[in-house]
């Protein structure tokens, strides 16, 4: 049976499950680029550029990108595209690893960061020209009221962009599985020093919807047109929704 997303949080304390990303985020963020690197053998920057290559053909001049993180997509997004980009996150220790990063590649006056809440957002309705989450819409306390969020901030006729793990399925699925519950949490733990943090990652993902069922909740939420592709054999999905 599978677990709703909402009840999967990364520590097991009474906080609400948006203080728990927060604290956790803030938590790894000194090793989070490091392990994410390591953890993926960089296939997620493959992935960022697939997105990007797909957001470019809308030709956007701003960009909200949500769950920014320390602003890897932000980053991609404004070379690949050459739009201004607000990066949103709500770890303030991930925000000052990225403003860092920015800095040191001269984007500041192109790319900048924000501390914020996805599900919240502070900017007027049709404000963006194009909206991206990379690895976050899994971390919403309430999934319904983010994506409707991200879909009320971008422009009619354009998109959201949400870049996110889904599952491996075939003959390869049995060892995808062993490495991401077993080997993965294990680096993760040495390398980060929270026990949770990446035991929280694999189960989130498995219950997180996505593909068909991922396609029906964002048209359900009133994005006329909802594509996906499918990244690595389906470790990943881009999924692109219309407003």
């Amino acid at each position: 049976m599978t677990k709703d997303i909402t009840k999967i949080t990364p520590y097991n304390s009474e906080a609400t499950k948006k203080s728990q990303v927060e604290d956790m985020f803030d938590n790894i963020a000194p090793k989070y680029d490091l392990l994410n690197h390591v953890l993926s053998m960089k296939i997620d920057v493959l992935w960022r550029n697939t997105l990007v290559k797909w957001m470019k053909n809308d030709n956007p001049q701003e960009v909200l990108d949500v769950a920014t993180g320390t602003g890897d997509l932000a980053i991609t997004i404004e070379k690949g595209t050459g739009s201004k980009v607000i990066g949103l996150d709500l770890s303030q220790q991930m925000l000052n690893v990225g403003v860092i990063k920015i800095k040191k590649l001269k984007l500041d006056g192109k790319i900048s960061m924000q501390k914020g809440d996805a599900e919240n957002l502070p900017f007027e309705e049709n404000r963006f020209d194009a909206v991206s989450v990379a690895f976050g819409v899994r971390n919403f306390e309430n999934l319904t009221k983010g994506l409707a969020e991200l879909r009320r901030v971008v422009k009619d006729n354009k998109s959201v962009y949400i870049l996110e793990f889904s599952k491996v399925e075939g003959f390869m699925a049995p060892f995808y599985m062993f490495y991401f519950k077993n080997i993965l949490p294990a680096i993760g733990r040495l390398v980060s020093k929270d026990n949770r943090a990446y035991t929280y990652l694999p189960d989130s993902v498995n219950a997180f919807p996505f593909g068909e069922k991922m396609r029906q909740i964002l048209l359900d939420t009133g994005f006329k047109k909802v594509e996906y592709k499918k990244l690595s054999l389906g470790i990943a999905t881009i999924y692109k929704a219309t407003k």
